[in-house]
């Protein structure tokens, strides 16, 4: 049997030799491509049309991205929008650069931790959820304007026109969207403008409702004129202090005057001849997806029945995420030990704390300082025909973020503030626990799952990235492990999906991922299994270099969404 004391040995032990320089031995490869075809993988159609308008009309990628990203602030806005953030991964073909956008949102400046707390002690799910107080300051707008300056080549009023153009001519939102409507519906009952907008007559409305906002379209054409400061300073910053004020919020408008984009430096992992390049913190999802992949390359998996191939794949999970509980936070603020973690040395002792035929129980683990798998988020994937790539994650946290639309600019506030530890140990909405890392501090991002991350193999590449609240992680890594064994951009994100995040000691799996005979040998080597509801709305664009074909592909589970090669 497995004992905690032996874990921390070894993991101590692998500690004292490793090196910043062990992290990324080696460059990304360089694949070229020439003049073609391009890819986008989106959550909804009228996204990834907007994408291919915006390439039609001179644009690369990242001014796809821009307008991508954009639209779906209007059409998806259950799961995104420019009152909360994104991450982003791009890759520059002209110089082979892979840079990391962190446009995640921050804490206001009057942040206090006592306003979370319950009077038992626990964290006030309610404020951290719901109206201003949950929200974060957004980053989205800054990301996309970053973007479009950095590293596009139209103006920002070309990328951002699908956009403006969708939010004043109406669009007809589909059963997802509707749904997140009934589910939230209490809470935008509670707020005016946000109850004008979604409950037309004070009801949930049905299929076949135009939904118009010509709101969001003047603050999104502000956006378009003054760049970051038609959104941070000016008129949209005034009507979202005073609305956030108004109703009980602590924003400032120093809060958004202070916000910027951070540009970081990815994370690198070899696993199987392949380059893995994703997101480093404040996601804490790359770090996650290195670590397993680095416990897992000790082990020849393709030489395994499938239990015990998904056991010795569960028990990495398991102790990713109890380093990602222990550790993790902004990396602005909190001094981590990434270097361990993501070292080959430090795997090696994970590695070793694994028996090959039975389950450690998460409470033999070191303890670190858990509810559904939720899906409101949103990803796509883009390649275009000079091999720029794009993959970005974008949120407002939970449906419709706070339910809170500041009155005049149709924005929907985020409620990312949920996503900082504000009990310690205590969980989030999505389960996950932490600890003073990733406690709240003005300006501090809070840790996102986010895992936009690219794939680069000899002759095949990948985009990838999901929503899905902490199973981002599991579902990425599972989506990279299956490109790597040759599965195609459709069959990734078809596959069944499993998940185990350290706490709650369990396995969700979504039905028929296992055969029968594949969840008694789990079961019977102590896995918990439980069953859920699929998850994830998982983008993807592989790109072949031997014949330069394009895929794109859609989560098959949300017909919402399109994969497109044009």
């Amino acid at each position: 049997m497995v004992r905690a004391p032996s874990w921390r040995m070894l993991a101590a032990s692998f500690l004292l030799v490793v090196t910043a320089g062990q992290v990324a031995a080696l460059d990304t490869p360089a694949p070229s491509r020439g003049p073609g075809h391009a890819a986008i993988a989106s959550a909804n159609f009228l996204a990834t049309n907007a994408g291919f308008e915006v390439l039609g009309k001179g644009g690369n990628a990242f001014d796809a991205a821009v307008a991508v990203a954009s639209t779906l602030a209007v059409v998806e806005q259950q799961s995104s929008g420019i009152g909360g953030g994104f991450m982003a991964l791009l890759h520059r073909a002209s110089d082979n650069r892979d840079v990391f956008l962190d446009a995640r949102e921050t804490a206001p400046q009057a942040v206090d931790m006592k306003t979370y707390v319950g009077k038992d002690g626990k964290p006030n799910r309610d404020v951290s959820t719901n109206g201003p107080l949950s929200a974060g300051i957004p980053g989205e707008p800054a990301g996309l304007v970053w973007m479009a300056e950095h590293y596009g080549k139209l103006p920002l009023s070309v990328s951002l026109a699908p956009a403006i153009r969708i939010a004043k001519e109406g669009f007809q939102p589909d059963a997802r969207f509707l749904s997140a409507i009934d589910d939230r519906k209490a809470v935008l009952a509670r707020y005016p403008a946000s109850a004008a907008v979604y409950l037309p007559g004070g009801k949930v409305p049905q299929q076949g409702w135009t939904l118009r906002q010509p709101d969001l379209a003047r603050t999104l054409e502000r956006l378009a004129a003054k760049g970051a400061d038609g959104f941070y300073k000016g008129e949209t910053a005034a009507l979202l202090v005073s609305a956030s004020r108004d109703a009980g919020g602590n924003w400032q408008a120093s809060d958004l005057e202070a916000y910027k984009v951070k540009e970081r430096e990815p994370l690198r992992v070899d696993y199987k001849g392949y380059r893995i390049v994703t997101a480093p913190p404040p996601s804490s999802g790359g770090v996650a997806i290195a670590e397993v992949l680095n416990i897992l390359s000790g082990f020849d998996l393709t030489k395994l029945d499938a239990a015990h191939a998904t056991h010795l794949t569960i028990e990495a999970m398991r102790r990713a995420f109890r380093d990602h509980n222990e550790y993790l936070g902004d990396p602005d603020f909190v001094k981590m030990p990434l270097d361990m973690l993501l070292s080959p040395y430090y795997a090696d002792g994970l590695r070793a704390t694994i028996s090959p035929d039975k389950a450690t129980p998460s409470d033999l683990l070191p303890t670190a300082m858990a509810p559904e798998p939720g899906m409101h988020t949103t990803h796509f994937s883009i390649i275009d025909a000079d091999g720029n790539m794009v993959a970005s994650t974008l949120t407002v946290n939970l449906e419709f973020g706070s339910g809170f639309i500041a009155k005049g600019t149709g924005v929907v506030l985020n409620d990312e503030m949920d996503d900082f530890a504000l009990v310690p140990g205590q969980p989030n909405a999505f389960g996950l626990r932490g600890t003073l890392a990733n406690a709240p501090a003005p300006g501090k991002r809070m840790l996102s799952s986010m895992s936009p991350s690219f794939v680069f193999g000899a002759d095949r590449t990948a985009v990838i990235g999901s929503p899905g609240g902490s199973t981002i992680i599991t579902q990425v890594l599972e989506g990279i492990l299956a490109f790597v064994d040759g599965k195609s951009a459709s069959q990734i994100t078809a596959q069944k999906r499993y998940h185990h995040q350290y706490l709650p000691d369990r396995v969700d799996v979504e039905a028929g991922v296992f055969d029968d005979a594949t969840a008694k040998t789990l079961t019977d080597m102590g896995h918990v299994l439980k069953n859920r509801s699929p998850w994830g709305f998982m983008n993807v664009v592989t790109w072949d270099h031997r014949t330069q074909t394009l895929e794109a592909a859609s989560d098959p589970r949300r017909p919402s969404g399109l994969g497109k090669v044009q």
